[in-house]
């Protein structure tokens, strides 16, 4: 692993939403690490408050894209994507979005 310099992107509330945007990220093939202080993650979890904070940090080569990602989450961009069926969902009766 190289010595390159990580940035923060996003801090968030609670550690749902930062694995939703974890995730959402290293989907688009930017690197992510997520970084607590406090408690928010021990035995008993913090979900509001300054103790809940996570911060998103990405390499600064990525920066750039994933502030282009996140832009496009918080106006919904991901929320009604449709994806055409693999051949073998279509054997497997798996109904398309747009079929409900």
């Amino acid at each position: 692993m190289t010595n390159e310099r990580w940035e923060l992107l996003e801090q968030v509330s609670g550690s749902a939403k930062a694995d939703i945007l974890k995730s959402l990220l290293e989907a688009q093939g930017i690197n992510v690490v997520l970084s607590q202080e406090g408690i928010g993650e021990s035995i008993y979890p913090v979900a509001v408050g300054p103790l809940s904070e996570i911060q998103i940090f990405v390499p600064l080569s990525q920066l750039s894209d994933a502030q282009k990602v996140l832009i496009d989450y918080n106006a919904g961009i991901f929320e009604d994507l449709s994806y055409p069926l693999s051949a073998e969902d279509k054997e497997n009766g798996v109904p398309n979005q747009d079929q409900g």
